[in-house]
This record gives structure tokens, C-alpha cells and sequence, in this order.
């Protein structure tokens, strides 16, 4: 295909390596019809670049520091597809659960790098993107619980770790986040926040409402009229029949009564 038949694609290069960067332009910039618009070092900077140059595809390094490729990829406008690039193959089953374009073997050769372009410019074709869902289920190690769950709130990334998010409430199609007295909108379900959190600690209590167990500091009411549980930071929430069925074998005795943790 000619540089003038090539539909034109805009590629934003996220790795923290700079010879890594460097290469991945120079082979990018040899496929026709190909732009870099910006490169980035971390996923700080990608998620300002995305919103800056609006590019269509991002070529995304696995693991990097403070964010990694999975994070920066739930965090971006889910328009925007992502090939991952890394040196490992641990997160390749990862990468195409979140309908990745393609996922890259250092070090890449150029033909590698233009056969995932091409994969690009079919599925901007077909528009072929995943859910928020199934983005955020992809952003942990196979077989581990989530142990931090990242939010963006306009221009900011808030990096929160499991331990501290102490409850959570469905939103239609955003899952309310409570932590340290604050409150953070993400869109995700309920339900996929609940499967990747730990079974030991974080307890659906209702079906609008989870909670981490660790921050429980009492339930008030009886089996015939309903519980409350009563969280450490005050935030009150309804416990159903099966709720308090789920919570009974964490807090031992009869469950009617726990003291914060």
C-alpha cells in the first residue's frame, strides 16, 4: 500500500526506556501513513498526551513504574487501541482479554511493528472495543487479588491501594469508591470490582454496596427489619438477608456485632 492509499493513524509510544522509544519511532515512522504523536515515558504522561494529541492507537510497555500498560490502558479513552510491547510473555492471555490489537515480543523487528499497524487500522475498521469492565478485570497478575485500583478524575490519577478503599456503591454503569473519607467515580460494574477483590476482606453485602471488612465497625439491627453495617469513617450501609449470610463466617460468633479492625 502507498503512503497517499494508507489511511493515516496516530500513535502515541509509552515505554520507560528511551532507547526503546527511540527505536519503536523509527520503525513506526517507516510504515506509510503513520504519525507519532507524542512519546511518552510513563503512564502519567500518556494519559496527558491522550488527551492532548488524541491519538488512535497506543503502542504500550507491560510493566513500568506507578502505572503499568494494563492501568494506563483501563484509564484511556477505550476509542484509543492499545499494542502492548514487553520483553516477558507472562501478560499475553492479559493483554488480548482486554481486545488488545496485538502484543509485541522485544526487541521488535520492523516487520513486526507494520504487521501491528496493519492489525490496527482493521480493528479501527470493525471498531472492535472492549468494555471498561473488561479492561479493569485485565489490570491484575493472573491468580492475585487487585491490590490498588486507579481512578481518574479529570485531569488526575488517583492510585488508591485495596487496603484503604473501605466500601463501594453501584452507579448504574460507575462503581462509587469510598476511601480515607473520600469519594471517587469509576466506570466499572460493581460485580467486576467485587470478583478481583479479596474474598477474605471485601464482602458484598447488598446488592448495591460492598464492603471491606477491615473497616467494619459495627452492624446495627435484627433478622426481622435488616442490618446497617456501620463503617469506621460513619458511612452507613444496608445489609441484606444474603449480605449478612456472606458476612457471618469473617466476623465469627452470631455476626450481629464486630468492632473495627
Amino acid at each position: 500500500m502507498s503512503a497517499a492509499a494508507a489511511p493515516g493513524l496516530r500513535v502515541l509510544v509509552v515505554d520507560d526506556e528511551a532507547p526503546a522509544r527511540a527505536l519503536l519511532r523509527e520503525y513506526l515512522e517507516r510504515v506509510p501513513g503513520v504519525s507519532v504523536a507524542a512519546e511518552c515515558a510513563n503512564g502519567f504522561e500518556a494519559l496527558k498526551a491522550a488527551e492532548a494529541h488524541r491519538p488512535d492507537v497506543a503502542f504500550l510497555d507491560v510493566e513500568m513504574p506507578k502505572l503499568n500498560g494494563f492501568e494506563v490502558r483501563e484509564l484511556l479513552d477505550p476509542a484509543i487501541l492499545p499494542i502492548f510491547v514487553t520483553a516477558y510473555d507472562d501478560w499475553a492471555v492479559k493483554a488480548f482479554e482486554v481486545h488488545a490489537v496485538d502484543y509485541v515480543m522485544k526487541p521488535f523487528a520492523p516487520e513486526r511493528i507494520a504487521d501491528a499497524v496493519a492489525r490496527a487500522r482493521e480493528r479501527l475498521r470493525a471498531r472492535d472495543l472492549p468494555t471498561p469492565s473488561d479492561v479493569a478485570a485485565a489490570a491484575r497478575p493472573e491468580g492475585r487479588h487487585l491490590e490498588r485500583v486507579v481512578v481518574r478524575d479529570g485531569p488526575r490519577v488517583h492510585v488508591i491501594p485495596a487496603a484503604r478503599l473501605s466500601s463501594a456503591r453501584a452507579q448504574d454503569d460507575y462503581v462509587e469508591i469510598r476511601s480515607e473519607g473520600k469519594s471517587y467515580l469509576k466506570s466499572q460494574t460493581l460485580a467486576s470490582l467485587a470478583a478481583a477483590l479479596d474474598p477474605e476482606r471485601f464482602v458484598r453485602v447488598h446488592r448495591s454496596y460492598l464492603i471491606n471488612v477491615d473497616f467494619l465497625s459495627r452492624l446495627e439491627g435484627y433478622a426481622k427489619t435488616g442490618f446497617s453495617a456501620v463503617l469506621t469513617d460513619g458511612t452507613r450501609v444496608p445489609v441484606s438477608r444474603e449480605g449478612h449470610s456472606r458476612l457471618k463466617p469473617l466476623l465469627g460468633g452470631d455476626g450481629s456485632e464486630s468492632g473495627s479492625g
